[in-house]
């Protein structure tokens, strides 16, 4: 029996091409807006306009609404009944809940690096703490926020193992908005020393050590944000002052 080919048509195929551009415009837009809130040019309680959106990247806003809802999905977004979507405002529970699941990913990150991360690897994560420190002294703020979630996400990199690295990343992003609307003690080099004595460990192997340094370094994070009730309506307040001052 002879078979018969199934036929694109024109239209189909043309179908098939809007999709897919669709499909990459709405990652080109969840992009954006993560890497934005993730450097802190939006900051919690923002809102997101849908219409400007669009009419930037020349979509519906359909394909908008797409590229929002795997944010909110991330946590990164919320919508509002009858007001709109809005950057995530992180609650107090769910900050420390992300605090305590960062401490137990990167621990368990740095033991398959040891196993894993070649001495090539490790040079070149040296190399960035060394870039680090560099923007810590002479960088804008921006370039520092930046490189210094960078280190974490290359170091969770070397373990091999991309859904720990994943989980990680998505962690940093949200911690981006519970360091925005709770740090009360902003410091300047961001653990840039700490990052060096870490890779230094982990090129000795001694995985005690590098966890030790590891904990202490968050900590250290943790300890420049006060999550107490009130705090982020503060941050809000200040943000208005910034604003109309």
């Amino acid at each position: 029996m002879k078979k018969t080919r199934s036929r694109v048509t024109p239209a189909t195929s043309k179908a098939a091409s809007s999709a897919d551009s669709h499909d990459d415009v709405s990652e080109r837009i969840r992009i954006t807006l993560a890497t934005a809130i993730g450097e802190g040019a939006l900051k919690p309680g923002s809102k997101i306009l849908e219409e400007a959106i669009a009419e930037h990247f020349g979509v519906s806003r359909t394909v908008v609404r797409g590229a929002l809802g795997v944010l909110e999905s991330d946590h990164l977004l919320e919508r509002k009944r009858n007001r709109g979507t809005f950057v995530a405002e992180p609650s107090i529970d769910e900050a420390k809940s992300l605090f305590e699941a960062r401490r137990k990913l990167e621990a368990i990150l740095l033991a398959l690096i040891v196993e894993r991360a070649t001495i090539a690897e490790l040079n070149a994560l040296e190399k960035l703490a060394d870039e680090e420190e560099h923007i810590h002294q002479h960088g804008d703020e921006k370039s520092k926020t930046v490189l210094s979630g960078k280190f974490h996400i290359v170091l969770a990199e070397m373990a091999g193992n991309a859904v720990l690295t994943e989980m990680l990343s998505k962690i940093v992003a949200r911690l981006s908005l519970v360091m925005a609307l709770y740090e009360e003690n902003h410091k300047d080099d961001c653990g840039a020393d700490h990052h060096r004595m870490i890779v230094a460990a982990l090129k000795e192997k001694d995985l005690s050590r590098a966890q030790q340094l590891m904990d202490h370094h968050l900590a250290d994070i943790e300890g420049r944000v006060r999550l107490t009730e009130g705090q982020g309506d503060r941050y809000s307040f200040l943000s208005v002052l910034e604003n109309f001052s």
